[in-house]
């Protein structure tokens, strides 16, 4: 009788390689897009019209002191809204579970024909959520309306990332209006490194969500340069005409 070796056999655990981007990353891609952005055109076309790196530090901070509020607000009121049509949403499943049973069965079984599951295959699922009417309603709002609850505080969460974020990227451009006092020189310095700083947040962005890091870093150099060249731009020739 031949022998034969006895091979073990060692299972690879598959390991899920797709990204899930949290609410906290979406808010800090948010803040720190228009932080880099706004603040280093305001500085270009500000440089574009005035002489004095003071006046354009002065100028960016406000800017960067607003638009951090407006953003945070913006993500606030965002968040608020989000979780109140939640809420009113489950509200709706919950009363509609009770009163209109049928349909709501119905439903079930056109989820699950979306993926090639027949009633009979189906029922079985129906009838465990019927037992338990919580989770039947939470897999209404997740499969039926595609709505996730949001997580407790998120709104206070979201306007204080986004704000810190947006203040994070604004200070970028200013930096060296803050240390060159030439302002010529100030801007120079101020488009290599805010140029740089958009190259790598963009690569990191494109990195996190999979769509490519060259693509997406060469997107967010081309979207900040543009707007810095316009506001450059534009400033010198209004500048250019006597009043």
């Amino acid at each position: 009788m031949q022998d034969v070796a006895h091979v073990p056999h060692t299972h690879d655990p598959h390991i899920e390689g797709h990204f899930e981007s949290s609410a906290t990353v979406r808010d800090i891609v948010i803040g720190l897009s228009d932080g880099l952005t706004v603040p280093f055109a305001l500085a270009a076309g500000l440089s574009g019209a005035v002489s004095s790196s003071h006046l354009v530090v002065l100028a960016g901070l406000a800017e960067i002191a607003a638009g951090s509020i407006a953003m945070g607000l913006g993500g606030y009121l965002a968040a608020r809204g989000d979780a109140e049509h939640y809420v009113s949403e489950r509200r709706r499943e919950e009363r509609e579970i009770i009163e209109r049973t049928r349909d709501e069965e119905e439903e079930i079984y056109e989820i699950f024909e979306q993926y090639s599951v027949d009633r009979a295959s189906a029922t079985p699922v129906l009838n465990a959520l019927k037992r338990n009417p919580p989770a039947w309603v939470d897999f209404m709002m997740r499969f039926e309306l595609g709505l996730e609850e949001p997580a407790r505080n998120r709104a206070h969460r979201s306007a204080l990332t986004i704000a810190s974020s947006y203040i994070a990227g604004g200070l970028i451009p200013l930096l060296p209006y803050m240390l060159v006092h030439e302002n010529f020189t100030a801007l120079k310095l101020s488009v290599v490194i805010t140029l740089l700083a958009l190259a790598i947040f963009g690569a990191l962005k494109g990195k996190l969500v999979g769509t490519g890091w060259l693509r997406s870093a060469l997107q967010t150099i081309t979207i900040g340069g543009v707007a810095a060249a316009a506001a450059y731009s534009l400033a010198r020739l209004l500048n250019s005409h006597p009043n």
